[in-house]
């Protein structure tokens, strides 16, 4: 795969997950979490986007979020459960994506906030529409999903590189 291809990184925030007595990292999803999860996978389904790659956080809502989510997609993408999208810092995320190989042209990443939101926000140099301010105002709430198209290698990717095509909350 070319360089110069278009590329797509697409950003899902883990579904609502239960305040249990748990560990954070091992929090489960509550019943929204479970019904909203599925919704983000036929969402992805829909839109024709099946990830070449999908990293994964290590967290127990994360795991569960791409379970369910995935059982929607036509073909399940190579997924790699990646401990560093847990609790990850911007800078973290941008380096995680600078090393994905150059044959990946669709990403996803299924991880957390503040990471998700500030990502998304961070790489979308451009926005279709009104997409950049009703991302900002919901805030990326659970089981939000980005899409951002970028061309250039992943090794490029840096703040303002990509344009910001969807963005899609369960609730609206």
């Amino acid at each position: 795969m070319s360089v110069d291809t278009p590329r797509r990184i697409v950003l899902l925030r883990h579904a609502k997950a239960d305040w249990a007595q748990e560990s954070d990292h091992e929090r489960p999803l509550a019943d929204r979490g479970r019904r909203d999860a599925p919704v983000a996978g036929r969402r992805l389904a829909g839109a024709g986007i099946v990830p070449d790659l999908t990293l994964c956080s290590t967290a127990a809502r994360t795991r569960e979020t791409w379970k369910l989510a995935v059982h929607e997609l036509p073909q399940r993408p190579k997924t790699v459960y990646e401990e560093r999208l847990y609790e990850a810092s911007l800078g973290e995320l941008i380096a995680l994506l600078n090393e994905t190989s150059d044959d990946v042209g669709d990403l996803l990443l299924v991880g957390h906030n503040p990471g998700m939101h500030a990502l998304a926000d961070a790489l979308s140099g451009e926005a279709d529409g009104d997409l950049l301010p009703r991302m900002n105002r919901s805030g990326f709430p659970t089981a939000a999903m980005a899409v951002i198209t970028f061309t250039g290698s992943w090794k490029s990717v840096e703040h303002g590189v990509g344009r910001l095509v969807a963005y899609w909350t369960p609730q609206g």
